[in-house]
């Protein structure tokens, strides 16, 4: 296993963050300075600031129902982040799946390293779906564009299922099986309609049910 990836599970912080523990020198491996790159077999042999590195923790799943005004990380740099909603204890998980400060709905964590890989590799396909609320009526047309031709962006088209779900409050259920940065509010600004609010509501087999925003359960 990767340095980097064994002080991340262990200590419950970002490969980013690690990496700057062993450029820093705070990392040793058998009392010399490790590489970034270097593999590990035998975890006893690290130390970080002078202590060995903590058990392997057991794995485990979280779902959180994020309310909106939190960010996705464990430094919210002024912001409030999303860990702030979870014990200490559960703090070592990592986010599965981003969702932006302005959006809330189902957030998943996970120290499965298999889990987070099928959830967000994109050769997974795995299924996304959100409870959008527009300023307005998507027309007839707009709703073929979005779903078989596509909507050209920065970054490629976008397409995806769309359902009306509510005419009165401009409330529509998408579902896409990608997860391009902010790929739903980029793809309707580019219609010419604005996001009121976005919830995301399921991510594969994981869906919010009954969590009210800022609960969590473990699963």
């Amino acid at each position: 296993m990767r340095i980097n990836k064994l002080i991340a599970g262990r200590l419950g912080i970002s490969r980013r963050k690690a990496d700057e523990f062993i450029e820093k020198d705070r990392v040793l491996v058998n009392g010399i300075l490790p590489s970034p790159g270097m593999d590990i077999t035998d975890p006893s042999t690290v130390l970080v600031d002078k202590k060995p590195l903590p058990e392997e923790k057991k794995t485990i799943t979280i779902l959180l129902n994020k309310p909106e005004g939190y960010v996705c990380s464990r430094d919210g740099q002024g912001s409030h982040t999303v860990y702030e909603l979870l014990p200490s204890e559960l703090r070592f998980t990592n986010i599965v799946g981003r969702l932006d400060k302005d959006s809330s709905g189902l957030l998943l964590f996970t120290n499965d390293g298999e889990l987070h890989n099928d959830l967000t590799h994109p050769s997974k396909d795995k299924e996304k779906t959100y409870h959008v609320t527009l300023n307005k009526k998507i027309s007839e047309n707009d709703l073929e564009i979005l779903s078989k031709k596509g909507v050209p962006l920065r970054d490629g088209i976008s397409r995806f299922i769309i359902l009306n779900l509510d005419t009165d409050s401009f409330l529509y259920e998408v579902t896409l099986r990608e997860g391009r940065n902010r790929q739903i509010r980029r793809t309707f600004n580019a219609m010419g309609y604005k996001i009121t609010a976005l919830q995301r509501t399921a991510v594969g087999a994981f869906s919010l049910s009954e969590l009210k925003p800022g609960e969590y359960k473990i699963v």
